[in-house]
């Protein structure tokens, strides 16, 4: 995966942890079952997500989860204990579009509301970006729409808080 931002150098490595996530994959999306996302442990069970998920629905950058440590040392997410006031939202490129399959134009349209992200890949550019509370959402929002009726992307909101329903 590709950061669209510079990275944050956060927390002290030891306390950087991967939290593992399971769900059942989606048909016709990737045939995934997990996602490990990077965390900064608050506690000796809960941990504060540090990336976006390009897979798992409900949870958001910054949101803390508790987790449960296995006989292999994977930490497996078991409920989200706090939230952020942080969407998560997936925007990938329409091949046949303006944008073409550029993450990087997905990422110049978006770039004025002050959003980070990171890119799946170069062949499958899917583009995660966390839309923080205090962002002009019903811009995004409007972008998003404009962007998907104009035929340059197909996106989805897998974790949306009240503000971005009511925006």
């Amino acid at each position: 995966m590709t950061s669209l931002t510079p990275s944050d150098p956060g927390a002290a490595e030891d306390d950087r942890i991967k939290v593992w996530f399971r769900f059942v994959p989606r048909e016709g999306w990737l045939p995934y079952d997990t996602e490990g996302l990077w965390a900064t442990r608050v506690s000796r069970d809960t941990a504060r997500l540090e990336n976006i998920p390009f897979l798992q629905d409900g949870v958001a950058e910054g949101e803390v989860v508790r987790f449960a440590t296995d006989t292999d040392g994977l930490h497996w997410a078991k409920e989200r204990v706090e939230a952020s006031d942080n969407c998560t939202i997936r925007v990938l490129p329409v091949a046949s579009g303006p944008l073409g399959r550029s993450a990087r134009a997905v990422h110049e349209r978006l770039s004025p509301f002050g959003l980070g992200g990171e890119v799946y890949s170069d062949t499958f550019p899917l583009v995660a970006l966390t839309v923080p509370g205090d962002a002009d959402l019903a811009g995004i929002k409007a972008l998003l729409v404009r962007g998907e009726e104009d035929g340059w992307w197909h996106y989805e909101v897998p974790c949306a808080t009240d503000a971005w329903h009511d925006a």
